[in-house]
């Protein structure tokens, strides 16, 4: 038998995951300054420390920085000794690195400053995305190569996974972040209204199920058998997980859009593929926990087997509960409340943080030839973890049960006896005090497990190259085939990929070509015009400051939410939207309705002074001050391009908008900068003529311009079906 000798890339690998260490306790203390700023908002300290400009910094510092390079660390060390081979290339390899560094530097030099395309998850700008795509490649390009050079025959379950990461992520990325650049950091989704937030939750659905499920799936199969030195518990089930799994979850993105304006029939398929889900979800759970069946005292020994047995357990958790908010009698109680938070974070800081660190504390020693460090300092983390994740969950999950049923509750003679939203939001401050104490608990036990792996590897000598040998791989012939059907997969990865690839666009495919095709599925509504020039300023100001994160723009059709914000929100309000706003979850109240004419409406002088003081205004209000807005003067340098944009995305702005754009702005402020100057007169206050020209050429005027507006169309609407 020919043996050929090669060496491991654990250089690449040592990359990775110090990079994971890194960015995930940066990430994590964003995170816990965003829950401080919910408890005391005296800590939204500089406007690009706000919350609303925070909070997407977070969970893009978790997901791609701390999650994606944990991904990449699992994947470089798995996938080499799966295969038996050195990866393809160092240098695509050290590509991969730098350039997915560079791009979570470019998320933290843009999102705090306010440039964001205001889609949840997918927040970076165009020329990030261009630079995320042109990175996916390499990875896959990478990957796929070493796959076809590898000294095996067969494709373990994990390389499976793998594949399907790769192929769905890039499609995913790239039909998502569909957009029209107006400069180099700002731009316009090419979808709008109820087709972009279809799009956009099929993106973020399964940005969870195939960057934060699938491939930590395949370092759950590898791991958990390499730590407890056992097979995996079925091979069998493992191909029935994976196929239905990726199969399933592409559908499922539209339970996120429950009750809202989109047609009934994809949320109906949203229903069902997502309590389908459960099944192939706890058969993949079931795998992994009963890999360790007769290792229980292994597991109780061995502290990577700790962290994973608490992360797979956290996943079939997370994906027993998914399954239920699915359904309409639980997503209206949940949904827009802390109950979402706490889910997601049962998943990403038990399955995915859980696992990451397992992984970790095996990887470390494993690459610097000794033992770990401190085998007490990786208990003491454990406990500290499992406990904080308690003390964060727990709370949010009592913070949603108030919130919703709060919002839902009657008096006997059909009034709601919490009309004021500020009622449901003072009851919440002890349980976001407690949710943050978890989440500082949870913080201090990553930094005690930096300091163990910084002590490990201080203590050992790291194998840059480690050696290996295997045969060389004899070309497959009938004669090796045992007859299993799934074999004739497994040994080809390019067919393993392109049926991956078809498997995951037939759900996608059958929910949102109809939406962009099929007209009636979005009735117009005659009065619904496009946004004016310093409403669409406005309106930029709006996303870039992140209050997306804190208010929706969707009433759905139910009692309590009519009667608190008015008449239900219908498909064609938000025809020009692009991107949408209805947001997901509710710190503030809807501001569907928040406009001039509808029943929640306030002057523009109670807009003013609600931003510069919300806490006073609003007593009880944890929203940061945005005063910062009234002495910003609005920059019109874009203003042309932007409508020319619009008007490229189908937005019916005619030639004499486009020709009169400045004194239509002008006529606009200045209404607004009067009605202002008119009520500070009533209050005893005289404004000069400097300040009141300070006012009207200000960013907060072009935001209180969108605000009245919202919602103000539907008056004496008409709906005409699309033919």
């Amino acid at each position: 038998m020919n043996v050929e000798k090669f060496a491991y890339d654990n250089t690449i690998v040592k990359k990775f995951a110090f990079a994971t260490v890194i960015w995930g306790i940066i990430g994590m203390l964003v995170g816990l300054l965003a829950a401080i700023q919910l408890v005391w908002p005296e800590a939204n300290l500089t406007s690009w420390l706000s919350f609303g400009r925070i909070r997407p910094l977070h969970t893009n510092a978790v997901i791609f920085a701390f999650v994606g390079n944990g991904i990449f660390a699992g994947v470089y060390y798995s996938l080499q000794r799966l295969l038996k081979t050195r990866m393809w290339s160092d240098k695509l390899s050290n590509i991969n690195f730098w350039g997915w560094q560079i791009i979570i530097l470019s998320a933290v030099l843009t999102l705090p400053f306010g440039y964001t395309t205001g889609k949840e998850y997918a927040e970076l700008e165009w020329p990030i995305d261009i630079a995320i795509t042109l990175l996916w490649v390499v990875f896959g390009w990478n990957m796929m190569a070493t796959i076809l050079v590898r000294r095996v025959q067969h494709l373990y379950v994990a390389i499976w996974f793998y594949i399907a990461t790769f192929v769905t992520v890039a499609v995913l990325h790239i039909v998502n972040s569909f957009e029209f650049p107006v400069n180099a950091l700002k731009s316009y989704s090419v979808f709008a209204g109820v087709q972009d937030a279809l799009v956009q939750w099929w993106y973020g659905h399964n940005a969870v199920a195939f960057f934060l499920t699938t491939p930590y799936l395949g370092l759950m199969y590898y791991f958990i058998p390499k730590a407890a030195d056992r097979p995996v518990y079925s091979y069998r089930l493992s191909i029935i997980h994976f196929w239905a799994l990726i199969f399933l979850y592409i559908w499922a993105g539209p339970h996120h859009l429950l009750y809202t304006s989109l047609p009934d029939w994809a949320q109906s398929l949203g229903v069902v593929f997502s309590v389908m889900l459960i099944a192939p979800s706890w058969g993949g759970m079931l795998n992994g926990l009963l890999t360790l069946r007769g290792a229980w005292d292994k597991v109780r020994d061995d502290v990577v087997l700790k962290f994973m047995v608490v992360a797979v357990t956290a996943y079939g958790m997370a994906t027993f509960e998914g399954p239920m908010l699915s359904l309409k009698f639980f997503n209206t109680l949940s949904h827009f409340t802390d109950w979402t938070i706490a889910h997601v974070h049962i998943g990403g800081l038990g399955w995915n943080g859980m696992l990451t660190f397992g992984m970790l504390y095996y990887l470390i020693p494993k690459m610097y030839g000794g033992k770990l460090y401190s085998k007490k300092l990786a208990n003491y983390h454990f406990w500290i973890a499992t406990i904080g994740i308690l003390l964060y969950a727990v709370p949010l999950y009592w913070a949603g049960f108030v919130q919703g049923f709060m919002w839902q509750d009657f008096n006997p003679d059909g009034t709601l006896v919490n009309k004021d939203f500020l009622e449901t939001v003072t009851q919440l401050k002890p349980y976001y005090a407690m949710r943050a104490a978890g989440g500082a608990l949870y913080i201090v036990g990553a930094i005690l497990m930096a300091y163990n792996l910084v002590k490990t590897a201080m203590h050992g000598t790291f194998i840059a190259n480690e050696d290996a040998e295997a045969p060389a791989l004899v070309k497959h012939t009938k004669a090796h085939d045992d007859g299993y059907w799934h074999r004739v997969i497994e040994r080809k990865p390019m067919r393993m990929l392109v049926i991956s690839l078809i498997v995951i666009l037939i759900g996608g495919a059958v929910e949102i070509i109809p939406t962009l095709i099929v007209k009636s599925n979005i009735p117009t509504i005659s009065s619904v015009k496009p946004y004016t020039p310093l409403e669409l300023e406005g309106r930029d100001i709006y996303i870039a400051e992140g209050c997306y994160n804190c208010h929706s723009q969707m009433v759905r059709p139910l009692r309590f939410e009519t009667e608190r914000y008015g008449e239900y929100s219908k498909a064609g309000e938000f025809v020009y939207d692009h991107p949408f706003q209805w947001g997901s979850k509710r710190t503030g109240p809807d501001l569907a309705r928040e406009g001039k004419g509808n029943k929640l409406a306030k002057s523009d002088y109670w807009h003013y002074d609600h931003l510069i003081r919300p806490a006073e205004v609003s007593k009880g209000s944890i929203m940061p001050s945005y005063a910062f807005l009234k002495d910003d003067p609005l920059d019109r340098t874009y203003i042309k391009k932007k409508l020319e944009v619009m008007i490229s995305l189908g937005v019916p702005y005619t030639d004499s908008t486009l020709a009169n754009y400045e004194m239509l702005m002008d006529q606009q402020a200045d209404e607004i900068a009067k009605n202002i100057e008119k009520d500070l007169k009533g209050l005893g206050v005289e404004i000069s003529e400097a300040k009141y020209n300070e006012i009207k050429y200000s960013k907060m005027i072009a935001l209180i311009a969108y605000l009245q507006r919202l919602g103000s169309d539907i008056h004496n609407e008409q709906v005409t079906e699309n033919k």
